[in-house]
């Protein structure tokens, strides 16, 4: 199955509908933008679009499935389907990115043949790890610099978890224990044993803790990380610098007071020598938990459940709404879910320092509102240019562009949009209208 099937059904009875009418070739802008961040969120990450880019070549429809599609489909929308490849523009916001409420993350021009049947895939990405990612960015925020692996396959869909592992590393994290995600997009693979391999070091006289960390540490090296909470932490830690020396690389720590134990962990490595040995803690860790834990003697962090669902914001809520049809701005208006109609650009504008104070939308081809001695960043680049990928979009080679985009977002913030507590926006969206 290529990705086009990938979809809601009713993009499709849309296009027959369009191709029975004579409205399937009009030109058509169609605009992917969040009307608001999570709630208590104060800014979101862009993440997807090179995955996006990517999707797009795949999205052809396979003989099989248009036999499928064929029981609610007549012929002309089927011969439409079948010699499908989109030939249209997209533009938007490039990956790492921060975006605000309203912000025009992407826009896909083209006929609204093309561009309708787009819909579901493009939001599915783009809301899926861009939930990941503006979660993610805020856990590297609140460990202030401290590595952070993302761990969280088994929480969620086996394909879901390679797109995650992605996300979160374009966000800051340090790598991913997801293998695949290693070798589709170059996310550096870490972790080394689980409680399982200790367990398994039992015998008749009972369990042999030293031995599996011997074992571990013949096989890996001694700057392995050796997992000491399975029994007793205190005789683990004790444990591990036997088998290892003082020379370990770091000892992980999985359930408890994780601050109370990394202290009385740190001392106790101190103590035998070990003074260069990391503690790594995982455990249902989430942006606040990592925050209470900065000032603990904690090296690195293993994140799961809490990164691979969003944090409690498991979508972005992002929308895909046609915004201009043949040059003209056309908006929906029911309430409580307007828009904007017309095709957009934006820019961001900071102060000399930097600081961002605010996000301008304005007509596309138009220059924006005078910025009053601000510096204006455009944001919107070219992704897609007549069907073809534009160079600078690929979702591996360029996740290391993405983070330091997420990285310099993050130091241009306003002080106190850093703040995991609630609050509004960082900065105001500011929507110039059309002039008539």
């Amino acid at each position: 199955m290529t990705v086009a099937l990938l979809t809601d059904k009713y993009e499709l009875t849309m296009l027959a509908a369009a191709l029975r009418d004579g409205t399937a070739h009009r030109r058509t802008t169609f605009e992917v933008f969040a009307r608001r961040l999570p709630e208590g969120r104060r800014y979101g990450v862009v993440a997807g679009t090179g995955r996006l880019v990517e999707a797009l070549a795949e999205f052809t429809f396979t003989p099989d499935e248009l036999t499928a599609l064929s029981e609610f489909l007549d012929t002309a929308t089927l011969d439409f389907l079948s010699a499908y490849r989109f030939s249209g523009d997209i533009d938007g916001y490039a990956e790492g990115e921060l975006y605000f409420p309203g912000s025009p993350v992407l826009s896909v021009h083209g006929t609204f043949a093309e561009c309708v049947v787009l819909e579901t895939l493009v939001l599915s990405i783009l809301n899926h790890d861009t939930a990941i990612a503006s979660a993610a960015a805020r856990m590297a925020s609140a460990a202030h610099g401290r590595p952070m692996i993302e761990m969280g396959s088994r929480r969620t869909h086996e394909l879901a978890a390679v797109a995650a592992a992605r996300a979160a590393y374009l966000a800051g994290f340090t790598g991913s224990s997801n293998l695949a995600a290693q070798q589709r997009y170059g996310v550096p693979a870490l972790g080394t044993a689980a409680h399982a391999y200790t367990l398994l070091h039992t015998t008749e006289s009972g369990p042999d803790e030293q031995a599996a960390f011997r074992g571990q540490v013949a096989a890996l090296g001694v700057g392995t990380t050796l997992l000491v909470d399975t029994y007793d932490i205190t005789a683990g830690v004790a444990n591990a610098i036997a088998a290892a020396g003082p020379q370990l690389g770091a000892v992980r720590i999985d359930s408890g007071d994780l601050g109370v134990l990394a202290r009385q962990v740190r001392q106790q490595l101190d103590d035998l020598g070990a003074t260069n040995t990391q503690i790594v803690v995982s455990g249902d860790l989430d942006e606040f938990a990592i925050a209470a834990l900065r000032a603990e003697p904690v090296d690195s962090y293993g994140v799961g459940t809490s990164v691979v669902t969003g944090s409690g914001a498991p979508t972005a809520g992002m929308v895909y709404k046609l915004v201009e049809v043949d040059g003209m701005p056309v908006a929906k208006r029911s309430s409580r879910k307007e828009s904007h109609g017309g095709r957009k650009q934006a820019a961001r504008l900071a102060k000399a320092s930097g600081t961002i104070v605010e996000e301008v939308v304005y007509p596309h081809g138009q220059e924006p509102l005078e910025t009053s001695g601000l510096v204006a960043r455009p944001l919107t680049v070219p992704l897609v240019a007549g069907g073809v990928p534009v160079e600078g979009h690929h979702p591996a080679t360029d996740l290391a562009a993405a983070r330091e985009r997420v990285s310099a977002g993050l130091h241009s913030l306003p002080w106190d949009g850093l703040k995991l507590s609630r609050g509004e926006p960082a900065i105001p969206t500011r929507v110039v209208p059309f002039q008539t």
